[in-house]
């Protein structure tokens, strides 16, 4: 809640469901752990890099800043500006020159079409945009399992798992992974290195400590081939990434299943791996509004951003369940996990109970079922150390 509102103004708790469904998440993937594993504090993963980065609530700005909710000519959509190749693109997606501030002229611009329409255009140029939804618009599952392997019975040792992603919701899977015991290796190329390395080195810390770290070169043969050896030895292999990019690395995710009992594939997409849905780019504040998140914090009139990029966290939490599911179900299979999907199913079938917001001196409470407690700030866990150095090590591995 600290994290869903207008600056200055009351917290929204219109989100509250979501927060509750990380928090059933959590106690399943606590239960499959075991007991000598840490409790994982579902709600909280929600709110750790904005408690990291000191963020707040900003309305129709993102908490992080590079995502917008704006006007079209029919509602709102959600565009993300968050590399610069997204502000290159603008003119092509405007059909217009850029000469005054990037989203002074999106502002501009926007009425002249519907959000569908700006919407369209955007995917098929690669920016990262939705329409804001309506709870429940959206169609896409959040966790699909696909038997393609055979699965194996496992041995009492350590899951090796090969970590491909980058940024929030792999390496947050990756790492839950982790204080259930498996080993994680992350994989990043040499010349483009997961771009959290370039941002807080708590947060980066926080979501890849203890992992072992090989960088690559992904353009040569003989770094392909090396990462081709490397995923040949995995028990599971988490990605990000379009399945269009890997199958350019010569990487087939059915293939590799196929020729490997038991292995489990874990693929994070933005709306999921068929087409047209797989080639459309996504981050998580982005997502989060396709789902309906924006319009249940706020409302259709006037949606408003449910907490900091909330669908990476939600699928990372998502994938680890399910990952531990299939691991115990002998592997064998792919598991697709969509941002915009999983952050839907966080909303839950059944509204919320009626709340009421009010301030007591200087701080935020909420009334709701006859109990009253006060609005918690973000909170993130200690890191369990340093993340090594990239391509520390490349060489032993």
């Amino acid at each position: 809640m600290a994290l869903c509102g207008h600056e200055g103004a009351a917290p929204s708790a219109g989100a509250a469901r979501v927060a509750a469904s990380a928090d059933a998440l959590a106690a399943e993937l606590c239960v499959r752990n075991g007991r000598d594993v840490p409790v994982v504090d579902g709600s909280g993963l929600l709110g750790e890099r904005a408690a990291i980065l000191g963020l707040r609530r900003r309305g129709r700005v993102s908490p992080g800043g590079a995502c917008r909710l704006l006007h079209a000519a029919d509602g709102f959509l959600a565009l993300q500006l968050a590399r610069p190749d997204d502000r290159a693109l603008l003119p092509a997606w405007l059909e217009r020159d850029v000469v005054t501030e990037p989203w002074a002229a999106v502002t501009d611009a926007l009425p002249e079409r519907t959000a569908r329409e700006w919407v369209a255009r955007g995917r098929l140029l690669g920016l990262a945009v939705a329409e804001a939804s309506a709870p429940g618009a959206a169609t896409c599952s959040g966790v699909r399992l696909r038997r393609i392997g055979r699965p194996r019975e496992r041995g009492p040792g350590r899951p090796r798992i090969v970590d491909l992603s980058s940024l929030w919701a792999g390496p947050l899977c990756t790492q839950l992974l982790g204080l259930a015991g498996a080993r994680v290796v992350k994989v990043e190329s040499t010349a483009r290195p997961d771009g959290a390395r370039l941002g807080s080195a708590r947060f980066f810390d926080l979501l890849n400590a203890g992992k072992a770290s090989v960088a690559l070169d992904f353009t040569s043969p003989r770094g392909r081939d090396r990462l081709l050896r490397l995923l040949e030895c995995a028990d599971v292999v988490v990605e990000a990434s379009r399945p269009r990019a890997l199958r350019q690395l010569g990487i087939d995710a059915e293939a590799l299943l196929a020729a490997a009992p038991g292995l489990v594939w874990v693929s994070i997409t933005g709306y999921g791996r068929e087409e047209p849905e797989a080639s459309w780019v996504a981050f998580g504040d982005d997502a989060a509004v396709a789902a309906g998140l924006a319009v249940a914090t706020g409302d259709a009139a006037a949606p408003i951003f449910c907490a900091d990029a909330i669908a990476d966290p939600l699928a990372g939490l998502a994938a680890a369940v399910a990952t531990r599911r299939a691991l115990e179900r002998g592997g064998g299979c792919l598991i697709e996990v969509s941002l915009a999907g999983v952050a839907r199913q966080a909303l839950g079938p059944v509204a919320a109970a009626p709340a009421r917001v009010t301030q007591r001196e200087g701080a935020w409470w909420v009334e709701c079922q006859g109990r009253s407690e006060p609005v918690a700030p973000p909170r993130a866990r200690p890191a369990a150390g340093r993340a090594r150095p990239l391509g520390a090590d490349t060489a032993a591995l």
